[in-house]
C-alpha cells in the first residue's frame, strides 16, 4: 500500500516529504478552506513541493461539462502533466464527467463513495482511482473495512485497472485494517500519518541501544 498525504498545509507536507514515503498529496475544499488561503495560492506551492509525484485536485462544478473545463483549467494554468488527478464525486453529473475527462487525457480518482457499487460504476466510467470514505462509513453505523475490502475483491474480480484510494480515516487501526484488505493506496493526515510511524516501544529501545553503546561504538565515521 502506498501512502499519500491528506493535507494542503505546506508546513506538514515539508516535513512529511522530508522523511516520510509519500507517494502524493489529496485536497478537498475542506482542507483548503483550514488553510484560509485561495487555490491561486496554494496550488503553486502544492506543484512546486509534490513534483512529480501525485497530486489529487478536488473539482468543485456541479454540471459535467463545467467539471471538464475546471479539470482543463487546472491542467494548463498550473502546468501538470501525467502525475495531475482530478477528484470527482460519484454523482450522476460526476459519472456523466469522468469519461470526458479521461478522452481529454487527464486522469480521475472517483471520490465521496460509500458503497461497492458507487466504486464500481466509477471504475467502469473510466477512473483511475476510486476513493471510499472509511471513518464516515463507521460514523453512521455502517462498515468501512469491509466496503474497502469489497470494492478490492470487485476490481480484482473483474480485472479493471482502477486503484482502491481509501480515505476519511480517524485511527491508525483503520488504516491498518484496509491495508489488510488489500487497498492499494490510503490517503491520511498528518496526525495519523505522525501516529502509525510511531511507537513508545520504539523510542525506549532507541534509548536503550544508546544507553547500552556509551564508550564501545569507538570507530569514526
Amino acid at each position: 500500500m502506498i501512502y499519500l498525504a491528506d493535507t494542503a498545509n505546506i508546513d506538514e507536507l515539508k516535513q512529511l516529504f522530508n522523511y516520510f514515503p509519500i507517494e502524493g498529496v489529496t485536497t478537498n475544499p475542506t482542507i483548503i478552506a483550514m488553510e484560509k488561503k485561495p487555490m491561486s495560492v496554494i496550488m503553486p506551492e502544492l506543484v512546486e513541493l509534490v513534483g512529480d509525484k501525485m497530486l489529487h485536485v478536488q473539482m468543485i462544478s456541479s454540471k459535467a461539462e463545467d467539471m471538464l473545463r475546471e479539470a482543463i483549467a487546472y491542467k494548463e494554468k498550473f502546468a501538470l502533466g501525467d502525475n495531475y488527478f482530478a477528484k470527482i464525486p460519484v454523482t450522476m453529473e460526476g459519472y456523466k464527467a469522468m469519461p470526458m475527462i479521461k478522452k481529454q487525457g487527464i486522469n480521475v480518482t472517483a471520490t465521496a463513495i460509500f458503497t461497492q457499487q458507487q466504486a464500481l460504476v466509477a471504475a467502469r466510467a473510466g477512473a483511475d482511482w476510486v476513493a471510499p470514505y472509511v471513518n464516515r462509513l463507521d460514523n453512521i453505523s455502517s462498515h468501512g473495512i469491509e466496503v474497502v475490502g469489497n470494492i478490492v475483491e470487485n476490481i480484482k474480480q473483474f480485472g479493471l485497472k482502477t486503484g482502491v484510494l481509501a480515505a476519511s480515516f480517524k485511527t491508525v487501526d483503520q488504516v491498518h485494517r484496509v491495508s489488510m484488505m488489500g487497498s492499494q493506496a490510503a490517503t491520511i493526515s498528518f496526525e495519523i500519518l505522525e501516529r502509525l510511524r510511531s511507537h513508545p516501544m520504539t523510542d525506549m529501545s532507541v534509548e536503550w541501544f544508546e544507553k547500552d553503546a556509551e564508550g564501545l561504538y569507538d570507530i569514526d565515521f
